[in-house]
């Protein structure tokens, strides 16, 4: 049984909790500990990103948190060593990647040392699910799972399509645009249904959740969990209190639970 597909059993119905966090930013020896913190506050998957020059999926958070970590010196191989010795700590979490085609294609073996390094999934963003299928095959010898992105204007062909490559779960876009909070909070029930009815993996919302009430709308809406990134990255920044903030969103996921 893969990491996520024990991860959904073990929460019985719960929302699963994913943080996003970018390798190396501030630095790898704080990244390191910021991977714990969000760990220790609840997180039940992990979402990495790999310090990147023009991260196209990514608002202004986020693109920030890539150059902070580009600017210490941060690298690829880097990167597969916080996964590695995250992974060494820690051998339930799943840890996905989410990263671009230049980063991929760049360094030879990627998927191999992605998985060598204790990496569970990986997100390619700028990958369309039409041209996905040489890059998933690669991913499946190499025994990561592939993420794609499913987004409301996806067509319904493109969606049976996501389901027949993807693994882990399927990420799920709460709207247009970049990464980055959510004003709103709306997120739309009849995504979750067309993914669920193509028969793709277990939907995920992500791209702006930032507060408890935009985890338990996520939830409502039908989906099986969220991942929380520039809200969280924003703290970095701030160098605030991580692990609390993963907390109050974490304390939402559960059936029981109220959204403040």
């Amino acid at each position: 049984m893969s990491r996520y597909a024990a991860m959904f059993e073990r929460l019985n119905g719960d929302g699963a909790f994913g943080a996003f966090l970018m390798l190396g930013d501030p630095d790898l020896q704080t990244s390191a500990r910021l991977l714990d913190e969000v760990i220790g506050g609840g997180a039940d998957m992990i979402e990495v990103g790999i310090p990147f020059s023009d991260p196209v999926a990514d608002g202004p958070v986020i693109q920030a948190a890539a150059q902070r970590a580009l600017a210490a010196g941060v690298r690829v191989g880097d990167c597969l060593d916080l996964i590695a010795s995250l992974r060494g700590r820690n051998s339930d979490v799943p840890i996905g990647i989410l990263t671009y085609a230049n980063i991929v294609a760049a360094r030879t073996g990627f998927m191999r040392d992605a998985a060598e390094a204790g990496a569970d999934s990986l997100l390619i963003a700028d990958v369309p699910a039409m041209e996905a299928e040489p890059l998933v095959r690669e991913m499946e010898q190499a025994g990561i799972e592939p993420v794609l992105i499913a987004a409301a204007n996806t067509a319904d062909a493109t969606l049976t399509r996501i389901a027949s490559l993807s693994k882990a779960y399927t990420y799920c876009v709460s709207r247009a645009g970049i990464t980055g909070t959510h004003a709103s909070g709306q997120f739309d029930a009849r995504l979750i249904g067309r993914v669920k009815s193509a028969g793709a993996p277990p939907p995920i919302f992500g791209f702006g959740i930032s507060k408890p009430a935009h985890v338990r709308a996520a939830l409502d809406a039908g989906a099986k969990g969220v991942i929380c990134g520039s809200a969280i990255v924003d703290l970095v920044s701030r160098r605030e209190d991580v692990r609390s903030f993963v907390q109050s969103l974490k304390a939402v996921t559960r059936n029981d639970s109220v959204a403040e």
